[in-house]
């Protein structure tokens, strides 16, 4: 009963509680599971304040794992703001003081020297799952230290919820090196190292050194071990190319989350050629962009080829995800990406990105320097590119102007406009008003959710570009295949996979995305393509190959049913 893995609350039979001497410590009545979640449900809605609500879960998840997983697969659109962004936000910034369990692994600077040490110390021997943060970057919200914890915790939730991952196989890990949040250090709840945090090689580069080494020694050479990377408040995206060497043994797979930008390419770049390296926020969401535009392609026609893409922003974000689609384009047609990029166009805070000004660029930024002349200012772009898809990576609100929607909806027949920065209100336009100022023309796509729009009597339901789409079904496939490394062509699979769930009934509401609620069926899907993907490339270690993969997904994930002791 204290054990949340185990514990059934009111719903242990009167012949269990008989078997397992749980007699008199219950009250007389037996409830079924079913009963259960509607009545927490009733009680969470109860919450008018999110972060009530996320306190509430987190407390099931802490006493009856089973429920909580239940309740969250069962009403995933409602309860998954409440467990991940954006509550989970607010969560962090507020641990200390909501803090009653640990949920994680805490490796601070006080651990160096016995990071192996102290992995032994978590109870479970057998991990496939990693998903690690030093806190420095959450969600936009700056260096929360310690008590970045709540990401990895809400990740693997998702993992298990969405993916099927088994939640006794996910380990959330926190690497404390400090902060530099002066609020969290004068606070007396704060429950991290008190000092500035870390940099350096001495200190921060030898402690994730012994850190990622000591989870391959631990837990062997085939444990899927993700660590993600996060950016500041819009999306950044980037991709790494993970080249696969088939001869190699299987390496963990490390997903790091919310570190600075800064420290975040260093080291999927450092650690790719001998770790399973996978960015959720970096990779994951770009695949998730990428399915968004396959999909559209239904309602906008031709190719990705034929289309002109402009991004406001080229920072991580906007380079990452036009890689991506060059990658896709040259998968279709064969060119070179270099000749690929010619239809993407950046827009940075100094204009378009051409030629004339690459001495100045950043490297990232200059395979995007095109001949053209110099251009100030995104309206001033989009009349001279004309592009069919505007898409906003820039972090900034607002940027979406009218006069652009409606130049957009000047030269195209169905114009494209993504909004990608978070959160709501910092996104380059809202949905109700790219599909007013385009005249219900628009097919819109966001990265925070915005509520169905009824235009002249349609009604329109944007699309949301979430990476929890992707990153747990792209995990579950990893997993299955016994993936030895992250290649690019996994994670086109993966945009493909996911494009290819949206239905003409979709399509008629203005959807590029399906709906979240069919996401474990989704993530089946994508893990059946990723896994078929890694089998093909040569990547997989877990022979032979299943002849359905989508049923052997099904087949492996956790289900949240109450079982029988008896």
């Amino acid at each position: 009963m204290r054990d949340p893995r185990y514990n059934k609350g009111l719903a242990f039979t009167e012949k269990e509680r008989d078997a397992h001497y749980l007699r008199g410590l219950l009250p007389p009545v037996v409830l079924s599971q079913e009963l259960q979640e509607k009545k927490m449900m009733n009680l969470i809605r109860q919450y008018e304040v999110p972060l009530h609500r996320y306190i509430a879960m987190i407390g099931l998840q802490e006493t009856n794992e089973r429920l909580f997983y239940k309740l969250l697969i069962d009403n995933v659109e409602e309860l998954l703001p409440v467990v991940y962004t954006p509550t989970v936000g607010e969560a962090c910034q507020k641990y200390g003081s909501i803090f009653k369990h640990s949920q994680g692994l805490y490796i601070s600077l006080k651990e160096k020297g016995k990071i192996l040490e102290t992995l032994k110390n978590w109870p479970e021997r057998t991990v496939q799952v990693i998903v690690v943060t030093d806190g420095e970057r959450i969600l936009g919200l700056g260096d929360l230290g310690c008590q970045g914890m709540g990401i990895p915790v809400g990740k693997l939730a998702l993992y298990t919820a969405l993916g099927g991952v088994r939640p006794s196989l996910c380990l959330p890990i926190t690497i404390d090196v400090g902060t530099n949040n002066e609020k969290l250090l004068n606070d007396e709840f704060y429950i991290g190292l008190r000092q500035k945090r870390a940099t350096g090689k001495q200190e921060y580069d030898e402690l994730l050194q012994e850190f990622m080494y000591a989870v391959k020694q631990n837990y062997g050479e085939k444990v899927l071990i993700q660590v993600i990377i996060s950016s500041s408040s819009f999306y950044a995206f980037a991709v790494l190319s993970l080249h696969a060497a088939s001869s190699e043994q299987a390496k963990p797979d490390f997903q790091f989350e919310d570190f600075a930008n800064h420290n975040a390419f260093e080291l999927l770049a450092r650690y790719s050629s001998s770790h399973l390296v996978f960015n959720d926020d970096i990779q994951g969401t770009a695949a998730v962009v990428l399915a968004g535009l396959l999909s559209a392609l239904r309602l906008l026609g031709g190719t990705l080829a034929d289309h002109t893409f402009l991004f406001l922003g080229a920072g991580e974000a906007g380079t990452g995800i036009a890689d991506l689609i060059a990658l896709e384009i040259s998968e279709q047609n064969g060119k070179p990406i270099k000749e690929n990029r010619k239809n993407i166009w950046l827009v940075d805070s100094k204009g378009l990105i051409v030629s004339s000004r690459k001495e100045s660029l950043q490297d990232f930024k200059k395979p995007w320097a095109h001949e053209h002349e110099p251009i100030t200012g995104l309206i001033n772009a989009v009349k001279a590119i004309k592009p069919t898809i505007l898409i906003g990576t820039s972090g900034v609100g607002k940027q979406f102007t009218k006069e652009i929607v409606e130049d957009m909806a000047s030269f195209n027949k169905t114009p494209l406009i993504m909004a990608l920065s978070n959160p709501t209100s910092q996104a380059e336009c809202t949905a109700e008003e790219a599909y007013t100022w385009s005249e219900g023309r628009a097919i819109f796509a966001s990265g925070s959710p915005f509520d169905p729009f009824e235009y002249e009597g349609k009604t329109f339901v944007p699309g949301q570009a979430n990476n929890a789409y992707i990153f747990p079904g792209f995990g579950l496939g990893v997993i299955m295949a016994g993936s030895i490394r992250v290649h690019n062509g996994m994670l086109l699979a993966a945009s493909k996979a996911l494009a290819s769930q949206v239905t003409e009934e979709h399509y008629e509401k203005g959807m590029i995305y399906p709906p979240l609620t069919n996401i474990r069926k989704i993530s089946a899907n994508i893990a059946a393509e990723v896994a078929a993907k890694a089998y093909e490339l040569g990547l997989a270690s877990h022979l032979p190959q299943p002849e359905d993969l989508v049923e052997s997904a099904e087949k492996c994930m956790y289900s949240p049913v109450y079982r029988s002791y008896l």
